[in-house]
């Protein structure tokens, strides 16, 4: 009882309390700076490891990288493929024809019909003067009438076959009862038979 009562009088007194508080600070001390070296030393390495993943990604080409792909240099690039077409786009483009008005085809109005009848015609060929002062040509489709003003168109058929010819008053005549007209050689032929020599003509008077 009284080495158990001397043990605890021993621990309580104020120089046993300081220094287990000493040893326990020390303990503590040690632990922490034991715990910050371990770690200090683990951290020292992880700078070696991430030196090296620079080094080990900078050997290795990217395989993104248009120089080290090999279809970049077989395939042609898109631009050169359409540099061929650049030439044709450069050129200066015409403008196109404008559609010129096409001209319609105006017919000339029918002559009116100031007088008509039926009556006997002749030709003649003799080389003369006209009634007008003009040198008788008997190839020109020209006429002769007793009244009617020169330059006057008459269109003369033939009933018999249909056939027409227009001829124009320069001279006088026929003065033959029975006849109205005496055409050139050349208008007679165009309607009748030079042998007929007078056939029954339809004129008409044109204005």
């Amino acid at each position: 009882m009284a080495g158990r009562h001397l043990r605890t009088r021993r621990i309580s007194s104020p120089v046993g309390i300081a220094a287990t508080a000493a040893v326990g600070v020390a303990l503590a001390i040690g632990g922490t700076v034991g715990t910050v070296q371990l770690t200090s030393g683990s951290a020292e390495s992880r700078p070696v490891a991430v030196d090296l993943t620079p080094t080990t990604a900078a050997s290795t080409p990217a395989p993104s990288s248009p120089a080290a792909s090999p279809s970049a240099s077989s395939t042609p690039s898109p631009t050169a493929s359409r540099s061929a077409q650049a030439a044709s786009r450069g050129k200066a483009r015409t403008a196109a024809p404008k559609p010129s008005p096409t001209k319609r085809k105006t017919t000339a109005p029918a002559p009116k019909v100031l007088e008509s009848g039926s009556c006997g015609a002749s030709f003649y060929s003799d080389g003369q003067l006209t009634a007008n002062g003009e040198n008788f040509n008997p190839d020109e489709l020209t006429a002769a009438h007793k009244t009617l003003p020169f330059n006057t168109k008459v269109r003369v058929t033939n009933p018999a076959n249909g056939k027409s010819v227009t001829v124009r008053i320069n001279d006088r005549g026929p003065f033959i009862d029975g006849r109205c007209l005496d055409l050139s050689r050349a208008a007679f032929a165009t309607i009748a038979s030079l042998d007929v020599g007078a056939t029954t003509v339809r004129y008409e008077v044109l204005g």
